[in-house]
């Protein structure tokens, strides 16, 4: 009877008048319409016995019966063949639309568990290059260990599957020994509590790629429909991932000519490139462009970072390996080539995060750094010759060899100094230990170096001098001369990478009027940087008015006029403008203890008299001049100013 005569016969019985069910097929044909179970057939049966009906109805009951049971089971066969059918349809669907061979083989693993009705549902592939087979997509499976299983050729039931490309089927794993046992894959089967399994093969042509399997956790017979049915679906499988190989095949052919297609492009471009850094380079160095102009044109060029960085700055191992090699090397993300001259390190130029890096870029690179050395050498030389010119100058300020005022700024101006400006002379010297006295050579060109660097970035005048540096640098704004040496104090420290002290003069000024002011303000500046040295202060910077009278016992050469000056010397002028009395009156205050009323006594005058005197003696020196450290140096300058009064008459 075909599908659509039962439909037919099923719509019949459904619409058919309730009088004429009156024979003792009705109440089967009833049970058929609602899709009642079997156990429900026998329920008219008993009735009629129950009823003592005749024993020729009740055979009739028991004939009805058979024959509708018969029907039952036809239509449960059909419409499980129809739901059979219609999940290798939508299988077949999946297939068509191929985006995800995972979700496909997903989806029939699930379905043939569904429709089998097992516990478990689960599909395994071949592995050429271990030789086994492993677990690739399982559904309704709850342990760890047998989801990872991997069966050798031969081992287990699955094993057996793919050796000989045949179904298997038992019902009874474990008392099963048509096939290898191995403690493995008895340990999963039983974590996972498989009893009854179902194993057919993924069949690609001759070639078993896989299995696919339908188990339970009780024993049970797999008929020959279900056996069928789970082979249709495995041969699904082996479509699909038949299909997925060739997309991916085709994939990668496609990449590969695109990929091929984007080498030639990749090249010409590069070309281009070169060509085109070859052009700026030249033009810069054409027009006197400087280390930073080139790395910005080849920034461009790379499109990435490029920076010159100096050899310390760099990282070692990659920037030595660069030297040695002659070649830019990477280092992490970036890319390093060497900036040397004669053998010597000057830097690096550094390309930033660009891991990957075609030949052809690599040596644009590298012809970069070639011109920065280039570049470098130019600029030393002309340092050099700047360097030599700045210590002349400074020489001869020094020595007081040229004292024509006139030809003194013309000398400065050509190297954008201002002798008619304030300045600070320093003395400058390494502290660090030297190993040898090539190293300590080494050590002192470094640091002429670092400060005459310094010098022309700051508008003044370096030179080599007494085994160390003598600077002459512009005051300006509100800085101090302490505070200047301390900074140039840091800043040749680390230009050179060791200990560098530093001591400075007062503030000097007419400069090209009065040469001898630069050799007076360097002998300060040295008398403050032994006075460092003997404190244990090397690699500071200070001043003269840093150690007051301090000063005068440490060094030699003792100022005792600029101490004198530099601590009560605004009382002193005050005095000599005004006529007043304010330096007797301190003399005298100090002499009596700090006592106003002692004070006044000593002097003959009234205590308002002291109270106002010491009032313009505060703000001439400051509010902190009877603080106790500033007091003493007060007293030993107004001790020095009595003591040197009698010269000066």
């Amino acid at each position: 009877m075909s599908r659509d005569h039962v439909q037919s016969a099923e719509r019949s019985a459904a619409e058919a008048p309730p009088a004429a069910l009156t024979g003792v097929e009705t109440p089967f044909l009833e049970l058929l319409a609602r899709g009642a179970s079997a156990d429900a057939y026998e329920q008219p049966v008993l009735l009629a016995r129950a009823e003592g009906r005749p024993a020729e109805t009740i055979g009739a009951l028991e004939r009805a019966k058979l024959l509708a049971l018969r029907v039952r089971a036809e239509l449960e066969g059909r419409r499980r063949r129809e739901a059979e059918l219609s999940a290798l349809f939508e299988t077949a669907h999946d297939l068509a639309g191929l985006r995800d061979l995972d979700a496909v083989l997903r989806a029939i693993v699930q379905r043939a568990r569904s429709l089998l009705g097992t516990d478990v549902a689960y599909l395994s592939l071949n592995d050429p290059e271990r030789g086994d087979t492993y677990m690739r997509v399982t559904e309704g499976s709850v342990a760890a260990r047998f989801q990872q299983l991997r069966l050798g050729m031969g081992e287990g039931l699955g094993g057996l599957v793919a050796q000989t490309a045949r179904p298997y089927v038992t019902d009874d794993y474990f008392k099963d020994g048509r096939f290898q046992h191995t403690r493995t894959i008895d340990a999963g089967v039983r974590d996972e509590g498989l009893v009854a399994i179902l194993g057919v093969p993924l069949m690609l042509g001759h070639h078993v790629i896989g299995v696919l399997f339908a188990a339970d956790r009780r024993a049970r017979v797999f008929e020959r429909e279900q056996i069928a049915l789970l082979g249709s679906f495995a041969a699904l499988a082996a479509a699909a991932i038949d299909t997925a190989n060739l997309l991916t095949e085709t994939r990668s052919a496609l990449a590969g000519l695109e990929r091929a297609n984007e080498i030639i492009r990749d090249r010409s471009a590069v070309i281009e490139r070169a060509s085109d850094v070859h052009d700026r380079l030249a033009e810069l160095v054409l027009r006197g462009g400087g280390v930073h102009d080139v790395a910005a044109a080849v920034s461009q060029v790379l499109d990435g970072t490029v920076e010159f960085t100096e050899a310390a700055d760099t990282a070692a191992a990659a920037l030595e390996a660069s030297r040695a090699e002659g070649h830019a090397v990477r280092h992490e993300d970036d890319w390093i080539a060497a900036v040397t001259a004669g053998g010597e390190l000057l830097g690096a130029l550094v390309l930033r995060g660009h891991p990957g890096l075609d030949p052809v870029d690599q040596l644009t690179l590298e012809r970069a750094a070639m011109v920065t050395s280039l570049l470098l050498l130019a600029r030393r030389s002309a340092a050099d010759a700047e360097q030599r010119v700045r210590g002349e100058l400074l020489d001869d300020l020094l020595d007081a060899r040229d004292r024509d005022p006139r030809l003194l700024r013309e000398r400065a101006s050509r190297l954008h100094a201002d002798l008619d400006s304030t300045h600070v002379v320093l003395a400058a010297r390494l502290d660090g230990p030297a190993a040898d006295a090539e190293q300590e050579a080494a050590a002192r060109r470094r640091l002429g170096a670092a400060a005459s660097h310094l010098a022309a970035t700051r508008h003044g005048l370096a030179a080599a001098r007494d085994g160390g540096t003598v600077l002459l640098l512009p005051l300006t704004g509100d800085d101090t001369a302490t505070g200047l040496a301390r900074r140039t104090a840091r800043h040749l420290g680390t230009a050179v990478h060791e200990p560098v002290t530093v001591g400075a003069s007062a503030p000097v000024r007419d400069l090209a009027a009065h040469p001898d002011h630069v050799a007076a303000g360097y002998a300060e500046g040295r008398r403050c940087l032994e006075a460092l040295r003997l404190l244990g202060r090397a690699g500071d910077g200070a001043a003269a008015e840093d150690f007051g009278f301090l000063g005068l016992l440490l060094a030699g050469d003792r100022d005792i006029a600029g101490f004198v000056d530099r601590t009560i010397g605004q009382v002193v002028a005050y005095d000599e403008r005004r006529g007043t009395d304010l330096v007797r009156t301190l003399d005298a205050y100090f002499t009596c203890g700090m006592s106003p009323a002692r004070t006044k006594d000593a002097l003959h005058v009234h205590v308002n008299t002291v109270a106002q005197r010491l009032e313009r003696v505060g703000r001439l020196l400051g509010d902190d001049w009877q603080d106790p450290a500033r007091a003493l140096e007060i007293q030993l300058a107004l001790r020095l100013h009595r003591l040197s009064a009698p010269a000066q008459h």
